[in-house]
């Protein structure tokens, strides 16, 4: 490519949706740009496996973008993410049953879930008109305008237009940061409702203002599941990169990062390969990143403190089978509230968290389903087994209580099951490298969310020509979050280089 830019390069640390996203820009901004990635599939956390035939996914419920002029659709487009795919939009998000099967269904249009919420306990009125009246208040919230510009380079000019595309949500903002899911559960009078209500929105912690714009965002057809999943979705960002003229090398891992007179120059790889270049983005984990990468001399303070545990994270073991049944009549995503707790890996449980995947048909084979369970455990646990025996014994115990539980909630789907596949926390992070196996980064909280809307640091005290990207400075996480965050890196460069940044070559 021509231009001022051409004379500058970029080497990306990680193939994840960040690092895929920042290869893009770079290269739109006529930029030489490389990706090293240390697996040897894209997309990091964005991912799902085949296993005879069935397609088994780790990561989207959902993804922000999937409506032409809304938000983070545009985002998409420059990306070619959705190119030539379908967006597979559902009418409800999730629902909860107990065991005398009432149920609580979060349906994403507002009057119709209220409708169903004042059918089950009319003496809720009060919260249950709260809920639909913050969905409606939210219908055009525009989150994404928090990750449009970097922080460090807005101008008052672009605070000022924040500002005003934020005025009209002042309220409701105001009203449901702050008030967490299961916090918000406690206005309830109904006992089910009261057990029911924290996981209607995903998990108990999480913002209520996240929860409703979510909801707003799946009604107006802007949270679909894109058809193919996870893997399908990053290898459409690969191929962008790779039509833009950008490099990838699979299977390189980084040793560490290369600092002259204060600024990052470079790469070593494990493999003593030497790999230069003009600016590092560095869209793998974090931590690793300043700790091993950088030896620990260029500590961040915000991020030192959430590692040390001011922040939470998410841990989760999965369990997921491919069977011959079409589930695609169930419901998609049902968290089970059983009468009494099951034990699971010497822990008690209240909740069984089932999700089918029937309503893609590009998942599994004709007349089978995908199906998968989710539980949160502690990383530390499966770090200390992990290389003996005991790992290999506990995966297959977890598969076993995993199916007892599923027996209860689909008699006899035992027999029809042809694929078991157990990842703990620790098979997160030896794939993706993240700590502690998190899949999220930080998890969303009410704690969390003024760091969102502030920001971390993208850029490390006394180093330069390196600058942060991904789920470790974007609390919160998720995918489009990510990508935003390798789009605002290459702006960062290209604000310190003074060339123009570009979004729209072809």
């Amino acid at each position: 490519m021509s231009g001022a830019g051409a004379r500058r390069s970029v080497i990306v640390i990680g193939g994840g949706m960040a690092g895929l996203a920042a290869g893009c820009y770079a290269r739109m901004c006529g930029m030489r740009a490389t990706v090293v990635e240390q697996h040897f599939l894209p997309g990091g956390l964005c991912t799902s496996w085949e296993r005879k035939g069935y397609v088994l996914d780790g990561c989207l419920s959902y993804l922000y973008g999937t409506a032409p002029g809304r938000p983070y659709h545009s985002l998409w487009k420059e990306l070619g993410a959705l190119d030539g795919r379908r967006a597979i939009h559902l009418p409800e998000f999730i629902r909860v049953r107990d065991a005398d099967g009432r149920e609580a269904i979060a349906w994403t249009d507002a009057d119709r879930l209220e409708e169903h919420l004042l059918s089950i306990s009319p003496a809720d009125a009060r919260p249950i008109h709260a809920l639909a009246r913050g969905i409606r208040d939210l219908a055009g919230l525009d989150l994404s305008v928090l990750q449009a510009s970097p922080p460090g380079l807005r101008t008052p000019l672009d605070w000022a237009r924040l500002g005003m595309t934020m005025l009209p949500f002042i309220p409701a903002t105001a009203r449901w940061a702050t008030v967490s899911a299961g916090d918000f559960a406690r206005r309830f009078r109904d006992p089910f409702l009261r057990r029911a209500v924290p996981h209607l929105f995903g998990w108990p912690e999480i913002p209520m203002l996240a929860g409703l714009s979510l909801l707003a965002s799946m009604a107006k057809g802007n949270a679909g599941f894109p058809e193919g999943g996870s893997l399908a979705l990053a290898r459409a960002v690969e191929r962008r990169f790779r039509d833009l003229g950008g490099e990838i090398l699979y299977q390189r891992r980084v040793d560490r990062i290369l600092v002259e007179r204060g600024r990052a120059v470079g790469v070593k790889l494990f493999s003593d390969e030497e790999l230069r270049a003009d600016w590092i983005v560095a869209a793998a984990d974090a931590r690793a990143t300043v700790e091993d990468m950088l030896g620990g001399r260029y500590r961040s303070r915000p991020l030192e403190r959430m590692y040390r545990g001011a922040f939470p994270i998410h841990s989760q073991v999965q369990v997921s089978l491919g069977v011959k049944r079409d589930l695609s009549a169930e419901p998609t995503w049902v968290v089970h509230l059983p009468r009494e707790p099951y034990r699971f890996l010497n822990e008690e449980r209240d909740t069984l968290v089932v999700k089918q995947f029937g309503f893609d048909p590009t998942l599994a084979p004709p007349g089978h389903s995908v199906a998968e369970m989710t539980f949160r455990m502690d990383y530390r646990y499966f770090e200390r087994i992990y290389g003996n025996r005991l790992y290999d014994a506990e995966q297959a115990q977890l598969a076993g209580q995993a199916l007892e539980q599923l027996e209860r909630v689909w008699p006899g789907i035992g027999a029809d099951v042809e694929v078991t596949d157990v990842a703990t926390p620790v098979s997160y992070e030896r794939y993706t490298g993240n700590w502690q196996g998190s899949s999220c980064g930080w998890l969303l909280t009410t704690k969390t969310m003024p760091r969102m809307i502030a920001g971390l640091p993208h850029r490390l005290p006394g180093l330069g020509n390196l600058v942060l990207a991904g789920q470790w400075v974007e609390p919160g996480g998720g995918v489009p979050l990510c990508a935003a965050s390798g789009r605002n890196a290459v702006r960062m460069i290209c604000a310190a280089e003074g060339l123009e940044f570009r979004s729209d070559r072809p």
